[in-house]
């Protein structure tokens, strides 16, 4: 499923419009987005956890030479799937 596939299913369930369920889908993530950004989590209970993680500096191979590189550590988001999606998911 993709965005727009979304966006119509969000429109037929909710009975709204596609201009109205799409402005929904769009204010959810950007709200995940800017969330996230700011170091919070986002917990929907039932559904999962939208997390950042810390992935810790490592060394890694230039794929054309072979020579070690050095990769800086970074933020990453994860999502952690909740006990209700899970049960849904088997």
């Amino acid at each position: 499923m993709n965005k727009s596939e979304l966006i119509e299913a969000v429109a037929n369930s909710a009975e709204l419009s596609k201009a109205a369920a799409g402005k929904a889908v769009d204010a959810v993530l950007d709200t995940i987005t800017e969330a996230l950004k700011n170091g919070d989590q986002v917990a929907l209970i039932g559904f999962g956890i939208f997390s950042v993680r810390d992935r810790a500096a490592r060394t890694g191979r230039d794929p054309r030479s072979g020579n070690p590189i050095k990769i800086k550590a970074t933020k990453i988001p994860a999502f952690k799937a909740g006990k209700g999606l899970k049960d849904a998911v088997k």
